[in-house]
């Protein structure tokens, strides 16, 4: 067997060194990978898909969502206890409660805040309702509760109204 020189790989001993040296063709090859990668994984409608199911993680477009997003708006409601409100900022989820003691009150106090508990039934009106804005309170010490804004439907709203005339209502934080 004849004698041969030993094979020599040029630029293995300094791996690092010859990435800095061809910094351009590497970046450039990462970009195109990932373009790569988008395009194939870009989205995709319904008919692109096998057996009319979507890949997940892909949005549908052209289609509308299958439930309609209700319309919010501001509802201004009074609550029976001023120093629960006190507690609220705006951006909180609020469940609102009504008690079936009436207009009147179980003691038979005109909007007052005293009440026996056991007066009624408690019903909730609304949930998770967002707070809009807790006006600052005129009267700390008075019985009328305070007033608090909160963002609801429509028809959420119209309820709060009704309950508002003819129940005391409460808050319990979400």
């Amino acid at each position: 067997m004849p004698h041969f020189a030993p094979v020599r790989v040029r630029g293995g001993r300094h791996p690092l060194q010859r990435l800095l040296r061809h910094r351009r063709r590497a970046v450039a090859a990462g970009l195109a990978v990932t373009a790569a990668a988008l395009v194939a994984a870009g989205p995709h409608t319904a008919a692109d898909t096998r057996d009319g199911r979507r890949a997940r993680g892909h949005p549908v477009t052209g289609q509308p969502s299958q439930r309609p997003v209700p319309r919010m708006v501001s509802a201004p409601v009074r609550i029976a206890d001023a120093e629960t409100v006190r507690l609220l900022r705006p951006g909180d989820r609020v469940d609102v409660v009504a008690t079936g003691a009436g207009a009147g009150g179980a003691d038979g106090v005109a909007g007052g805040v005293t009440g026996d508990v056991t007066g009624g039934a408690a019903s909730v009106i609304a949930r998770g309702a967002r707070v809009t804005e807790v006006p600052e309170v005129l009267d700390p010490g008075g019985a009328g509760g305070a007033l608090v804004v909160l963002a609801v439907p429509r028809d959420t709203a119209a309820r709060l109204v009704g309950a508002g005339a003819g129940s005391r209502l409460a808050v319990t934080l979400c």
